[in-house]
């Protein structure tokens, strides 16, 4: 039976594939289970410089599986609850909290339905490339659900709190023009030059210096729950850990010798 979830990792480049096609590859159970086995074993990698995220097909991810939500419905609502908490504490939690916590860039690589934990999984990325076939829906109250994989914390801190509610509660699609004006996506570009676009990105990536990358993210990450003096405490911190590296040599030297830098991450 073929995988859900695929996990291709050469030369520093870990790709991610969502791999349901015929199903828009909506998040069954069973994916649920494969994405966060898959997103534990990159967290244990410690050769990654960027991670793609795509999904197979003609679609990112069309949202949950009805097909696997109804076969629930037979359950008593305390059966309910218990199996779908159960569930997304296990399995989404986790996987959201792994690409967090990832010290490298996570790239979204979209086109198609972005839907529902496809939208989540999206935001959770730390940029977003778009086809300009994209389209995206939060889904989750067209179903009667509340959100999960992040959407509540995710959304308002990219988008600000009035939209994120208009975008939860009224659960419009919006196109990719939109997500790029929304801060949703990062770039859009025509289909057949998705994968061209996504490809430079990666590059500069691995140009880049890597350990100042994860400073970045970290700090990027722990902004929204410090105050003022302790975040300039952490930035005060990771510049001098920065500050120490090779790459930071390298960086200044470049400039001087009027060259593009040459990081060894």
């Amino acid at each position: 039976m073929t995988s859900p979830i695929l996990l291709d990792v050469a030369d520093g480049v870990a790709t991610l594939t969502l791999n349901r096609p015929k199903a828009l590859n909506a998040l069954s159970f069973e994916m649920m289970h494969a994405l966060s086995d898959a997103t534990a074993k990159l967290a244990r990698r410690d050769d990654l410089r960027v991670v793609v995220v795509q999904g197979a097909g003609d679609h990112f991810m069309a949202g949950g599986d009805l097909k696997d939500f109804a076969s629930q419905l037979h359950l008593s609502p305390e059966s309910r609850m218990a199996t779908f908490r159960a569930t997304i504490e296990q399995h989404v939690n986790r996987s959201v909290e792994a690409f967090a916590n990832l010290r490298v860039p996570v790239i979204g690589r979209v086109h198609g339905a972005c839907a529902g934990y496809g939208l989540s999984l999206a935001l959770g990325c730390d940029m977003v490339v778009a086809a300009d076939n994209a389209y995206f829906t939060t889904a989750y109250a067209s179903i009667g659900l509340s959100g999960d994989g992040g959407v509540s914390w995710l959304l308002p801190r990219i988008v600000g709190r009035h939209k994120a509610f208009e975008l939860l509660l009224l659960a419009d699609r919006f196109d990719a023009s939109e997500a790029l004006r929304l801060g949703v996506a990062n770039k859009v570009v025509p289909l057949d030059e998705l994968d061209t676009a996504v490809a430079a990105l990666v590059g500069r990536f691995l140009r880049g210096p890597r350990e100042t990358y994860a400073e970045m993210k970290r700090l990027l990450n722990q902004a929204p729950d410090q105050s003022l003096d302790a975040q300039l405490q952490l930035e005060a911190e990771a510049f001098a850990r920065c500050a120490a590296r090779p790459d930071f040599d390298e960086g200044v030297n470049a400039f001087f010798e009027k060259r593009k830098a040459r990081f060894g991450g």
